[in-house]
Formats: structure tokens, C-alpha cells, sequence
């Protein structure tokens, strides 16, 4: 028998005592040499010997007594304030997730149905399980409760808000998005651009609104005189509105929509129309929905919801002790994904489309019945 397998251990887990027993070096060496220990003086002979018995013995160090021993036990929690887990916070816990996973942390992921009651009863159970920090995420941002619990470690809110609340909130930079949305059209030569907003009352709403109208401004342009009719982020409320659109006179040059699913509402209505896009219309949609902004035809120019460097950032922040922003909101950057449904305007002003009465069997949530 070998002296490497005499020092095996006979059964059971391999322990950090195996491990050192079988480099012939004592415990606190193996310590030492696995977790990278500043101002410990180790040779290199002696550390190979530590790793090559750590793979020898397939040993993995005993989370639960390090978190014991550090305070911590290096997870974090992720609670989904939605119904389900959606596109949107798959993208986000993604990135989140990669971050984590780099650190040496893991997520813990729950669901709150949409249910404050729920959301607090799951953030006790996660701090019951020692999560080192948590972060709440919603879809659609939102302002949120949050449960006091969450005040206990480290928290950082991502997509959403609590109103009157210094905890850290990392946000989508909607206003930019439609800033920079609208200036790529003018940038086009569009100078005339109607908007097909969503739920004219959500938070993103009224952001990437205002981008708009600041584009306008920059431009030289009155906001009045362009179009803005408010819908309801589903593909018929795009379609209604579109033909509503066109039954008003002579249609724009460019068509801004609330997100991807409106757009191609409109893109339906306007192919009704004997409209083509982009070389009659020009048509902008914002979120860059997941198998769908990409693989229609023709392919949308739209904006990024960027939840998987939000997911990122929230993970990086944490896994740095805490929130590098104590307080406020960290505004994330939306990049504009220009594609194949705009381009330059065609030459001259178009006139009133040809099919703009025709019926349709679909109503939008706006459309008064």
C-alpha cells in the first residue's frame, strides 16, 4: 500500500485534516494555500502539494462552516416581484447569475406572485437562510413596497423603486432611450414623427415620453405638432392605433411605438394600408423583445432593454460589500438597435393612405366602442 493511500480517508466526505495529512502539511497550511491568504509565506513545492491532494481526494471545502466561521454564506437572494418569471427577469437573473457565479456566490431565486404579503413572508424565509444580500426586481419598472426585512442586509432594487426610500435602485435610462430613439429618426430626416405610447400612466411611459419631446425641442421642432395617441403595450392596441393614425390626414414619415409588441401591431395595420416600411413608413419599436424585434420581417430598429447589464451591475455592487451607490437611482444606458425598419424618408411629403376605412374585428383597450 502507498503512503498516498494510507492517508485516504476510508469513507465519507474528504475533510480539510485529509487533505493536509495526505500533502504532510498541517490544516492551517491547507487553509492558507485555498484561500489565497496575503502574508502567509507558502513555497511553491508545498502549495503544489496542498492542490494535488485537494484533487486527489476531490475535497470541496465545507460551505456552511466557512459562513459559520466568516459571517457569511455567500449567496445571494433574488426575488422576482412579478406573477411568473418572465423574458425580461430571465435576462436579469442571467446576468446576475454570472456575476454571482464569478464571485463565488450563488442565487437564491423566489417569487412573489405579485403579493407584498408574500414578497415579506419570502424575504424573512431567505434572511431565516442567511443570505449575505438580496436583490428585488420587478418588470415593467414600477414603484415598489419594501418589507422592512430586506433593511436587515445589504439591498439593492432593480427595475423598480420605493418612493420616499433611500435604498439603491438601479433603473433603465428610459428618457435617454427615447431621446436617443426619436434623434436617430431625425437624424434620418424625419421631421414629421407621431408616437404610439404605451399605458400613458407606467413610470417607462412617461420617461421615454419626455425623451421624445426633448429630441423634438433639440431639433427645432414643436412637440404639439406631433402626433402622440397612448396605448396599451399589446399588439392590437399597435394596430388600432396605427389606423387610427391614418385617419386623421395625411400620414408621417415616422412612426415611434410604445415597444416591440405595439410595433408590430402597427406594422400589421400598415401593411393593411398597402403601406410598406420602411420605404413609405418608418417604424421604431423599443425593448428588443426576445424572438420577436429581430426575426420579424422586416426586421424592427429598436431600443434595448438592458435587464442583463442591470442583473450585472446589481450582482457587481453586492459582491463588492455592498451597494457602491448608498442611496439614489443608477440610470443604465439603453442602446439603439438600428435595423431594417427605418430609413430615409422618401422624397416629398406622402399622401393620405388608400385603405385607411377598412373594418377591423380587433379593439384596443383606448378605442371608445
Amino acid at each position: 500500500m502507498s503512503i498516498g493511500e494510507r492517508h485516504r480517508p476510508k469513507a465519507g466526505r474528504p475533510r480539510r485534516v485529509d487533505v493536509a495529512r495526505l500533502a504532510g502539511v498541517s490544516p492551517a497550511t491547507v487553509s492558507f494555500v485555498l484561500n489565497q491568504t496575503a502574508g502567509q509565506t507558502i513555497s511553491d513545492e508545498t502549495r503544489q502539494r496542498v492542490l494535488q491532494a485537494v484533487a486527489e481526494l476531490n475535497y470541496r471545502p465545507n460551505r456552511a462552516a466557512q459562513g459559520l466561521r466568516q459571517g457569511r454564506s455567500a449567496t445571494i437572494g433574488f426575488v422576482s416581484h412579478d406573477v411568473d418569471f418572465g423574458v425580461f427577469a430571465a435576462s436579469a437573473i442571467k446576468g446576475a447569475h454570472e456575476v454571482s457565479m464569478r464571485q463565488g456566490n450563488l442565487l437564491l431565486l423566489v417569487n412573489t406572485g405579485g403579493s407584498n404579503r408574500q414578497a415579506a413572508q419570502l424575504i424573512v424565509d431567505l434572511l431565516d437562510r442567511q443570505v449575505d444580500a438580496l436583490i428585488f426586481a420587478a418588470s415593467g419598472t414600477r414603484s415598489v413596497v419594501l418589507p422592512d426585512a430586506a433593511r436587515r442586509v445589504p439591498t439593492i432594487l432593480l427595475n423598480c423603486f420605493a418612493p420616499h426610500d433611500p435604498a439603491p435602485a438601479i433603473l433603465p435610462d428610459e428618457a435617454r432611450g427615447g431621446r436617443e430613439a426619436t434623434q436617430a429618426l431625425l437624424d434620418l430626416e424625419h421631421r414629421d414623427i407621431a408616437y404610439l405610447t404605451g399605458t400613458a400612466s407606467m413610470w417607462a411611459t412617461k420617461a421615454r415620453l419626455r425623451g421624445f419631446r426633448e429630441a423634438l425641442r433639440g431639433a427645432g421642432l414643436n412637440p404639439r405638432e406631433h402626433t402622440v395617441l397612448s396605448g396599451n403595450y399589446h399588439a392590437d392596441s399597435g394596430y388600432e392605433l396605427v389606423r387610427k393614425l391614418l385617419r386623421r390626414g395625411p400620414r408621417p414619415t415616422a412612426i415611434m411605438c410604445g415597444n416591440d409588441r405595439m410595433a408590430v401591431g402597427a406594422l400589421l395595420g400598415l401593411l393593411e394600408s398597402g403601406i410598406r416600411v420602411p420605404e413609405d413608413v418608418s417604424v421604431m419599436g423599443y425593448d428588443d423583445q426576445f424572438q420577436l424585434a429581430a426575426e420579424i420581417r422586416p426586421a424592427l430598429s429598436t431600443v434595448l432593454l438592458p435587464y442583463d447589464s442591470m442583473g450585472r451591475l446589481a450582482a457587481e455592487q453586492l459582491a463588492a460589500g455592498g451597494p457602491v451607490v448608498q442611496t439614489g437611482r443608477t440610470l443604465v444606458h439603453c442602446p439603439l438597435l438600428m435595423r431594417d425598419s427605418t430609413a430615409a424618408p422618401a422624397g416629398g411629403r406622402p399622401g393620405p393612405s388608400r385603405a385607411d376605412h377598412a373594418d377591423s374585428p380587433v379593439r384596443s383597450a383606448d378605442t371608445p366602442s
